[in-house]
């Protein structure tokens, strides 16, 4: 059985079939390479200094949630390591923003958060060059408030 077709019934089991997930969600692409990894995660730490937030980590992973680049601003707490990465991850394998998770959370949907690798928490972003998911990028350290603009503005350099 496919993996998609996997997380349909798990979805469908849970009560999830709503608009947000009912959604097709772009295809897969080629990975992310490291030029690539590594624009996105200076912008997302631009954005970070411009806005004036806390010491970040910004994590990118491939289109298969493998880590291809990491960045730790000095003073950035070391438990947003594993969450930046953990953030990403989730992006890139669902196909969506963790702030998706995160919303059905807050409506009382809590059941979201036993599907495996699904972080609740705003900051996971999928990138996307040509309509198709080539990775992601995780952004922690902050509210989760900002931890969304950070990590768009990494997104936002991808094409």
């Amino acid at each position: 059985m496919s993996k998609k077709l996997i997380l349909f019934f798990l979805l469908a089991a849970f009560g999830f079939a709503g608009k947000a997930l009912a959604q097709a969600q772009p295809l897969y692409g080629p990975p992310i390479g490291l030029a690539a990894a590594k624009r996105a995660a200076a912008a997302a730490l631009a954005a970070a200094r411009a806005h004036k937030f806390v010491p970040y980590d910004i994590a990118i992973v491939d289109s298969g949630g493998n880590l291809v680049y990491f960045e730790r601003m000095d003073g950035a707490q070391l438990g947003s390591i594993r969450i930046a990465i953990d953030k990403a991850r989730s992006a890139a394998l669902f196909r969506r923003p963790t702030k998706v998770w995160e919303d059905f959370v807050a409506k009382g949907r809590t059941a979201v958060l036993s599907l495996p690798g699904t972080i609740a928490s705003e900051g996971g972003v999928p990138l996307l060059s040509k309509g198709k998911v080539i990775g992601a990028i995780g952004a922690s350290a902050g509210t989760p408030e900002q931890d969304g603009i950070v990590a768009k503005a990494g997104a936002a350099t991808v094409k």
